[in-house]
């Protein structure tokens, strides 16, 4: 099934959605993006069911053909601090803020968000199903997120973010055990880390 842009009334519509949300490690990354009217893309879709080939090569085509696009991230650090609802909320923020077209309405996947200034918004769950503009901006929000990831597993290699890029799998969390947190681990996660393991 096509994916579909919300409204044509709206010239400037920015999709926006994070990454890394339910992770242990690293910040979470999140991406704004406008697309032109007559984009289309049939391997455009949510960014979960799509391969990493595939998001690879929607990353490319995303940010050669849109009108505007912008990635931000926020730190494990500041999300132990305001935890990772506001802090998902807040790199959304800094992402639109850096789009170089201002969007006339912003599209946002999932059900909570805080106005960004003066711009009207429509929350919608499962939006990246959904959506063009926020599959969109999915993609780039996973795929920048992931190569982070990559980087700092050179530093980390023990934690297995090469594979599980930060998210709660059996290794990663049985490597905490053995390894202790490291800088890039999200202190405030701390029960989710500490789950008792079931052999």
């Amino acid at each position: 099934m096509l994916l579909k842009h919300y409204s044509k009334k709206h010239q400037r519509e920015a999709g926006c959605d994070e990454a890394g949300r339910g992770c242990l490690a690293g910040p979470v990354f999140a991406a704004a993006v406008i697309l032109p009217a007559d984009f289309e893309n049939e391997l455009l879709n949510d960014s979960k069911k799509l391969s990493e080939k595939n998001r690879n090569i929607l990353r490319k085509i995303i940010e050669k053909e849109a009108l505007s696009w912008a990635v931000a991230s926020v730190s494990p650090e500041k999300i132990d601090e305001i935890n990772i609802l506001n802090a998902s909320i807040l790199a959304m923020h800094l992402a639109i803020e850096q789009l170089k077209t201002k969007p006339d309405f912003l599209l946002i996947d999932g059900n909570r968000f805080k106005k960004y200034k003066d711009i009207p918004h429509l929350t919608v769950v499962k939006g990246d199903g959904k959506y063009m503009s926020i599959a969109a901006a999915s993609i780039l929000a996973k795929t920048h997120r992931d190569e982070y990831m990559l980087r700092i597993h050179q530093e980390f290699p023990q934690y297995d973010w090469e594979h599980n890029k930060g998210y709660p799998t059996l290794k990663h969390k049985l490597s905490i055990q053995q390894f202790g947190l490291s800088p890039h681990h999200r202190k405030s996660f701390r029960t989710a880390i500490q789950t008792r393991l079931e052999f």
